[in-house]
């Protein structure tokens, strides 16, 4: 019997067989992968479900059916499988799971399925995760919290994850092989924090140097993810070599072709070693073997040769060599490679990827060995002026959260028409797939909901259709005033015009009389006071939904917007009292300022979503010595602040409204600025200011402070609390707003 039959004979006896009824009331659940995700979602009602594996070589697809008293779900895969679970879950018993507030409220006889449900997936490929994911969200996670985020890709279709944990490892290994020394190696792996960044070849040692414990701590944590993975029918994209070689390279290869390269000016060089050189082949040849020896391999390779730098030259027939010798690296030692690239080059430094330069960097490889993530297809299509990448496979990806921040955002017309318009397109060349590229998760649920809903269908979903399902699932019931609130949701922050991402608050901001700063970006898509009404049918809901999970942050995070808008208004009053010599005003709106960012915390603290204390918490636990618990602190610390150095530029790229941030970083800052003016009123320096205000920033980061990690006070209260304050204030001040030159 070959291995697909005995596969396809073994997992249909499970299905007959997944709850065999034994003596004296006991049931033993036959186990297998997708059996034991059922039993992590819903473990008291797993056992009305019966699992069907039928493998094939066509597209995926699942179907589910009752059978009796059981719902059986049938796929040719786990994520298949796993997918007619939340099918069954949304359609038939009004439910949800998302990151940010879940609703498994199953009523006492889970109801039928009428009708067999077939569905296909139009889409090869469904791709997960951003190098900047795995740290502006997952520096800090463990088993545990990466369980979860599996079965949470299985629900909802992904088969294609970027699986790049560990990779430290693997490097630590091949350079060991060479005779390098801790001595050679320190300065080159950064902290954990800056992986992604590190790994595309932007950064080496910041953060670090990294511990032993950490390395080998994440290789048994890379096995324990990419087994779960392919268990559920998953493939990984593993990492491959593109030239980044740490800078004592030269030390045991004087004669190495390296050329220096600098991301920003805010880092040391990094060194590249060139295609051309042999050392390029046999080093990234070893690179794979060690990997592929530790890790597996699914045949699919992430390698991104410019990320945010670019080439030394624009010949086009530079470039194809350099793309030839990277996929030959891979073909040496898996004849069945892939090279997955992500396109954010083609986008991020269009002045440089013209016609010519993108045709020599992705022709020297076949076309069906490459697939291309355009990786901000939502924001801005790159297929449309590549002639869908020249032929490649390439995949529709929405990218929606830069740095993690918190904002209400996103481009939710086009997540719901674009994709299927793009398969539908006589143009699109090989679009293979759909993803998802953010460079963080844990916010927006909406967005991803609506995308991932994609899987299973080719044609454009009917926004205001799916949105009333959406409203019914996640709170509960159907209610027309939410479907108000939604709509106006959808013509405001989520109408995806004028900006390129989600807006932040002036709090964020390094202090400043000005309406901006460079990633305190004020500017919203929406005249803030149109807010208002969505945050009334909210309250107004409250007897009704008050206690679902999912409304309660919803609620917390449409007001958590409101104010964080209406903060921009109070301090430019404040602004003006100053450029109008009033001191009396300009006390009573920084007075104002203050309590607002206090009433804020206040409100975040009452959800762990938006708590600093467990980003914290989670990066201590890692250390294994007094010194690592520091040293990730630090790290933890850095990145959602000042991101490097007190002089860096990227200060604020990552901010975040949380709790614990608020009343410990951005309010003391806002503070010292309000003294120094106070002191020196009429003769405020702000260039002095900033740079005195650096050193405080740096302080903060590298200092150790435990924060609360469970949230206290009740979301609702506070948020009906805050209504009441706030809501009449709002609209009049905000009217006053002066016009402010957004010149970026």
């Amino acid at each position: 019997m070959s291995a697909s039959l005995r596969k396809t004979f073994l997992y249909g006896v499970v299905g007959f067989l997944i709850f065999a009824c034994q003596t004296q009331k006991t049931e033993v659940m036959v186990s297998s992968p997708e059996v034991d995700l059922i039993q992590r979602i819903i473990p008291d009602r797993a056992d009305k479900f019966e699992v069907e594996i039928l493998p094939s070589d066509s597209a995926d697809w699942f179907e589910l059916e009752s059978k009796g008293d059981k719902i059986v779900l049938r796929g040719n895969n786990g994520v298949s499988v796993a997918s007619a679970l939340y099918y069954y879950l949304k359609e038939y018993a009004n439910c949800q799971i998302t990151w940010n507030g879940t609703n498994l409220n199953l009523p006492d006889e889970l109801p039928t399925v009428p009708t067999k449900v077939h569905k296909d997936s139009p889409y090869e490929y469904r791709y997960y995760l951003n190098y900047c994911t795995f740290n502006y969200t997952m520096s800090w996670w463990d088993w545990e919290r990466w369980e979860k985020e599996i079965d949470w890709m299985a629900l909802h279709g992904i088969n294609m994850p970027l699986a790049i944990t560990g990779e430290e490892y693997i490097w630590d290994e091949v350079y060991r092989s060479y005779g390098f020394t801790d001595e050679d190696l320190d300065p080159f792996f950064s902290g954990p924090a800056y992986f992604g960044w590190f790994w595309m070849g932007n950064l080496d040692g910041w953060g670090g140097p990294l511990p032993k414990s950490w390395k080998e701590s994440h290789r048994d944590l890379q096995k324990k993810i990419v087994q779960r993975e392919r268990e559920l029918g998953m493939k990984t994209v593993l990492p491959a070599f593109t030239g980044h070689v740490p800078a004592s390279f030269k030390k045991y290869f004087p004669d190495a072709d390296l050329k220096q390269t600098n991301w920003g000016n805010d880092f040391a060089d990094t060194y590249i070693l060139d295609a051309n050189d042999p050392l390029f082949a046999e080093i990234g040849k070893k690179f794979l073997e060690v990997q592929q020896e530790i890790y597996g391999t699914d045949h699919l390779y992430s390698a991104d040769t410019f990320n945010e730098n670019e080439p030394p030259s624009d010949d086009p027939e530079y470039l194809s060599e350099l793309s030839r010798k990277v996929f030959e690296g891979m073909k040496s030692v898996d004849p069945e490679a892939v090279w997955v690239m992500q396109g954010w080059l083609f986008y991020s430094h269009r002045e440089f990827w013209k016609a010519p330069q993108i045709k020599g960097l992705l022709g020297a490889v076949p076309d069906d060995r490459m697939i291309i993530l355009d990786l901000a297809a939502e924001i801005e299509p790159v297929w449309k002026r590549t002639e869908a990448f020249y032929g490649k496979e390439w995949i529709w990806c929405m990218l929606h959260n830069f740095g993690g921040n918190i904002s209400l955002f996103g481009r939710i017309e086009n997540v719901a028409e674009h994709p299927a318009e793009a398969l539908n397109d006589p143009n699109s060349g090989q679009l293979k797939g759909i993803g998802l590229t953010m460079e963080a998760i844990e916010q927006t649920p909406v967005l991803y909901e609506l995308m991932t809903d994609n899987t299973w269908r080719d044609t454009p979903i009917d926004l205001q259709q799916w949105l009333k399902q959406y409203i019914s699932n996640r709170y509960g019931d159907k209610n027309s005033d939410m479907e108000k609130a939604w709509d106006i949701l959808v013509q405001t922050v989520y109408n995806g015009q004028v900006i390129r991402d989600g807006a932040e608050s002036i709090i964020v901001s390094r202090p400043t009389f000005e309406g901006y700063r460079r990633w305190a970006r004020t500017k919203l898509n929406y005249a803030a006071e149109d807010l208002l009404p969505a945050w009334d049918l909210f309250v107004q809901a409250i007897p009704e939904f008050g206690t679902s999970d999912g409304f309660q942050y919803d609620l917390v995070d449409l007001s958590r917007q409101v104010l964080a808008n209406y903060a921009l208004p109070v301090q430019q009053q404040m602004a003006m009292a100053y450029k109008n010599n009033d001191k009396q005003k300009f006390q009573q709106y920084s007075a104002e300022f203050l309590e607002l960012i206090d009433d804020l915390d206040r409100l975040l603290a009452t959800r762990k979503d938006f708590m600093l204390g467990p980003w914290i918490s989670d990066a201590r636990s890692w250390g294994t010595t007094p010194e690592e618990k520091v040293l990730y602190e630090q790290n933890a610390r850095d990145l959602i602040t000042l991101w490097g150095g007190a002089d860096n530029r990227l200060h604020e790229y990552s901010n975040r409204q949380w709790s614990g941030l608020l009343s410990d970083f951005y309010k003391p800052r806002w503070e010292q600025f309000f003294t120094e003016v106070n002191v020196d009123w009429k003769n405020f320096d702000q260039a002095a200011f900033d740079e005195e205000i650096k050193q405080w920033e740096w302080s903060w980061v590298t200092s150790q402070k435990d924060f609360p990690i469970q949230p206290t006070g009740s979301s609702i209260e506070v948020a009906k609390e805050l209504h009441q304050k706030y809501r009449d204030r709002i609209a009049p001040l905000t009217e006053t707003l002066p016009t402010i030159n957004y010149n970026y």
